[in-house]
């Protein structure tokens, strides 16, 4: 009966921290069940937490508004169950691969000056060793819970940018910007096989360019699937691609395939706040001649949410569409608001 009272003092009084259940998105019966029957040391914020979950989930499967409430187990789980809570709310814009700024990325070697030096018509142009390098990569909603709930379509927009920030003898200037849009049809999954869960596969279209033009110039388009697979807090997945081009003769970059690959195979590992990272690309294909590695990890800053210290390492051909047929060594540090997982 004390319970009882102290469940309707919670919800009734003025100024209480549980809002009213006249507010959207909370039910009085939830946090009532959760005052009489939950554990004995949730406090009033955690009820009303997961009464708002609930409130949600009821509502997206009665309206179809996206939320599939399958159980998030994995690290890709986890991520993908975040995103759909996010994306039921109109005009939503998710994070889409990560999102970081490397405050000071150093180069041992592979960012070559000469052709802007000859677009700028100055023989004395150099770039220094020290930049900054930061990625934007943002995903909306296009479709959502098509042919009975089994297909979604998203789009995405990824923004690469190599920073010049130090180099104030020519006026700081962006050494290269990597554009790329994309969208793909999304299926969710649940198949196993060795230990794994075939948590997602996704068929998309890309365009990646600089937006440069005469001998500065890189593009190509592509078709791409993509595999991801989750044991607990490891992440696998791998992404094959097949360049829609009809005659090489007539790109920018010819033999961009020849250092980039017909595809690359990514690895994360989340633990205790965490996040390792792992980038493979066109080693066994170039026969361990022109691939790519890069290595990543996110560092917890105490106990704050909202960004990571990040360290990123890479070695190989590809770093950017400028340098795709370079050799670049360089390791890099700064912050990371958003990870591949959680």
């Amino acid at each position: 009966m004390s319970t009882l009272l102290l469940a309707i003092f919670l919800v009734c009084a003025p100024g209480s921290p549980v809002v009213a259940a006249e507010e959207p998105g909370i039910s009085q019966q939830c946090m009532l069940d959760l005052l009489q029957n939950g554990p004995a040391d949730m406090t009033v914020g955690e009820i009303r937490q997961q009464c708002i979950q609930k409130d949600d989930e009821a509502e997206g499967a009665a309206t179809g508004a996206g939320v599939k409430t399958s159980p998030a187990t994995g690290s890709a789980s986890s991520r993908m169950a975040a995103d759909r809570k996010v994306v039921t709310s109109p005009f939503s814009i998710l994070a889409h691969k990560p999102n970081y700024f490397l405050l000071g990325a150093y180069n041992f070697k592979g960012w070559d000056a000469t052709l802007y030096r000859q677009v700028s018509n100055n023989p004395d142009y150099f770039n220094k060793k020290v930049e900054g390098q930061f990625q934007i990569s943002l995903k909306v909603p296009l479709a959502l819970d098509l042919f009975g709930d089994r297909m979604d379509i998203y789009g995405a927009y990824t923004n690469r940018s190599f920073w010049q920030m130090y180099n104030r003898d020519y006026s700081e200037p962006f050494r290269e910007t990597n554009h790329e849009p994309e969208v793909w049809l999304q299926f969710d999954n649940d198949w196993k096989a060795l230990g794994l869960t075939n948590v997602v596969n996704t068929l998309g279209w890309v365009h990646q360019s600089n937006g440069k033009g005469g001998v500065l110039s890189r593009s190509w388009d592509r078709m791409y699937a993509h595999f991801i697979f989750e044991k607990d807090k490891l992440v696998l997945s791998f992404k094959p691609w097949i360049w829609l081009i009809k005659d090489k003769t007539e790109s920018d970059n010819p033999d961009i395939t020849d250092y980039l690959g017909h595809g690359e195979f990514r690895a994360a590992l989340s633990h205790k706040g965490h996040v390792y990272s792992m980038m493979l690309r066109n080693q066994l294909e170039s026969g361990f001649d022109r691939g790519a590695v890069e290595l990543g990890w996110s560092i917890p800053v105490y106990n704050y949410p909202y960004l990571k210290a990040y360290v990123q390492y890479f070695y190989g051909y590809g770093e950017s569409l400028i340098d795709y047929d370079r050799k670049v060594n360089r390791i890099g540090v700064g912050i990371a608001i958003t990870d591949w997982i959680k």
